[in-house]
């Protein structure tokens, strides 16, 4: 993309609305606008980064056997009626009546409409387990929406649904998503910590909230540093397999075994038993919740199977969310400079920002335009006319994780300056080491 044609709309100021250091770095970079209060249109760079983000928690649900399907955002009222949640919900539902005077609602939320999905076209034990999920956009009318896109009224949010025969069944589904969910937080460059969460009404013990650390994040968090020393991504020795029950049992025994707590669920003689050399603090920012509910919507909206002995069962479930839109703020908290962003390699809107300090040298522009050429539009080209600090204040502030910066000297002996963004390493490379280097 050639910055001169690009619709980035970057900002000097601050906008006096934005509250969180995200909020004013998505509106400065030019990610997002709002639309209305809690809702924000995404602009090509912002939009860049939520696809890269949906891509890995994708394929990372893909990866568990989750199988993708797509709901749609109009939900009627008769399936939230039999489930007993519609007058429960409260304010938050956007309730909607069509031309026909039929009550629907904006989906906050999809639990209803897959048990109704499962229980038209499942009908024997044989076909379990099973985990459906999608990737698709909610409503929910929050009184006071802040904080850009942490705590919008309308976000997108990957929401999965396992049914199993048995407990021990939804179980080994619940495990499997934790495991996909650390894989997930680390691919992106997050530290994540799950810390047990409260069940309610429903109780039980299987309810995890997903915390990744950031400086400016909402809850105070306390954790065992051997959470910063697991490889979840490793297939080798000591790695895990979401195939192997051994393996799940492994990974979730560590999950459990070791102190990790918010400000709310802090218990200062557990934290006191933890070797003082292990002990962290930090802020934190929730990005993700799993939880087991057994038949809370199976038994009221009589989604039953044949079971072994042939009688019917009402299959166990869980649901397992991760804010998509939310984690784009969520990764700049965790991971920004008073310049501006720094975009992890996995999730940046493009590999490389190209810099042309003197557009119309033919030596310059040449070099550019080969560079251009080799990162076949994974790369933002600054082929504007402004002075050089403009172009270096963009590049820092949109957070692209390597800068190639050409100038006419360098360009005439054949060499660029490549700067790392996060570090702020600058070398004097070849064209080609530069490519390298970058990948």
């Amino acid at each position: 993309m050639r910055l001169s044609h690009a619709f980035i709309p970057t900002l000097k100021e601050t906008p006096a609305e934005a509250q969180i250091t995200s909020h004013r770095l998505m509106l400065r970079a030019g990610l997002v606008r709002q639309t209305s209060a809690g809702i924000y249109a995404w602009l090509p760079l912002g939009l860049r980064v939520l696809r890269n983000i949906e891509r890995i928690v994708r394929e990372e649900q893909d990866n568990a056997g989750a199988q993708e399907i797509l709901m749609p955002t109009i939900q009627p009222a008769e399936l939230w009626k039999e489930s007993g949640r519609y007058e429960d919900y409260g304010k938050e539902m956007l309730r909607i009546r069509d031309r026909h005077e039929r009550d629907m609602l904006y989906g906050p939320t999809n639990e209803e409409m897959v048990t109704d999905l499962f229980r038209q076209s499942v009908k024997s034990y044989r076909e379990l387990p099973q985990i459906l999920y999608h990737i698709q956009w909610k409503f929910r009318d929050e009184v006071r929406p802040r904080f850009g896109v942490m705590r919008g009224r309308e976000f997108l949010m990957k929401d999965a649904y396992s049914f199993d025969l048995d407990h021990a069944g939804a179980v080994m589904s619940y495990r499997k998503m934790m495991l996909a969910y650390m894989r997930t937080f680390q691919r992106m460059g997050l530290k994540a910590i799950p810390m047990e969460a409260d069940t309610g009404p429903i109780g039980g013990d299987l309810s995890h909230e997903f915390i990744i650390l950031a400086p400016t994040g909402e809850s105070q968090v306390y954790y065992d540093a051997a959470f910063e020393e697991i490889d979840y991504l490793s297939g080798g020795a000591g790695g895990f397999s979401h195939d192997k029950p051994e393996d799940l049992e492994r990974f979730f025994k560590q999950m459990t075994s070791h102190y990790a707590a918010t400000d709310e669920k802090h218990d200062a003689a557990r934290w006191d038993s933890v070797a003082a050399d292990r002990r962290r603090e930090g802020r934190g920012i929730e990005v993700g919740h799993i939880f087991y509910f057994g038949t809370k919507y199976t038994k009221p909206m009589n989604a039953a199977i044949a079971g072994p002995d042939g009688k019917l069962v009402h299959p166990e479930m869980g649901s397992y969310g991760i804010g998509v839109s939310r984690l784009v703020g969520a990764v700049i908290e965790a991971s920004h400079d008073d310049n501006g962003i720094i975009w992890p390699d996995s999730v940046a809107p493009f590999k490389a920002a190209i810099l042309n300090l003197k557009p119309g040298d033919a030596a310059c522009d040449g070099l550019c335009e080969r560079l251009y050429a080799a990162f076949g539009g994974n790369a933002l080209y600054d082929d504007r006319s402004d002075r050089a600090g403009a172009k270096f204040a963009d590049a820092d502030l949109m957070g692209h994780p390597w800068q190639i910066v050409v100038g006419p000297r360098g360009a005439a002996a054949g060499t660029v300056e490549l700067k790392r963004r996060a570090t702020g390493e600058r070398v004097e490379v070849t064209p080609e080491e530069a490519l390298a280097r970058i990948g």
